[in-house]
Parts: structure tokens; sequence; C-alpha cells
């Protein structure tokens, strides 16, 4: 479930590692938001449902931090995220991505 670095950093340029160390914190921040939503939606438990879910909002602020760091190292990165952002904004006619009615 967990994922791993997809990458052997040691043989990576100079010049890419910080990179690539913010992608594999940005892919550890996911999955950690992906294991506590599931275990939040598996407990009964009203007090570990209400954790599990402060923890996960915590991890999607971490992956904001990383995306920040990323698109400072990165210029094609930010490009291409404020690109991805407009095509959606085109698909879909909004100004912004909503929520679906099921999400937390």
């Amino acid at each position: 479930m967990l994922s791993k670095i997809p990458v052997i950093l040691e043989k990576m340029e100079k010049e890419d590692i910080d990179k690539e160390i913010l992608r594999a914190g940005v892919i550890a921040e996911l999955d950690a938001i992906n294991l506590y939503e599931q275990m939040a939606a598996m407990t009964k438990n009203h007090t570990i449902k209400k954790v599990l879910l402060d923890i996960a909002k915590e991890e999607k602020t971490h992956v904001g931090e990383f995306l920040t760091l990323l698109e400072r190292e990165d210029p094609e990165q930010e490009a291409e995220l404020k690109e991805g952002k407009k095509e959606v904004q085109e698909l879909t006619g909004k100004g912004s991505v909503t929520r679906s009615a099921s999400s937390h």
C-alpha cells in the first residue's frame, strides 16, 4: 500500500536530487492521507475517527509545504501545476475545483 522512493537518489544528477526528495515527500504525505482517511472510514469509534481525520488534514498541509518548496526548486513543475488548474477550469467551466457531496 505504501509507496517507495521511485529512484535511487545516489544515482541522480546533483541538481535533481532536491526535487526528487520533495516529490518523495509529497508521495509519502499522500500515502499517509489515504491511510488515515481509510482507517477513519473503517472505525465505528467517533473519537478515533475524529483524530484520524485531523491527522489526515495535517498531512494535507504537509503536501502543500512540499509542493511550495518543489515549485521553488522546479519552475517547470510550477508552470505545469498552473496549466493543470487552467485545464480543469476550462473543462469544468468553474473558476475553482469544488468538493463533491461525498467529500469529507
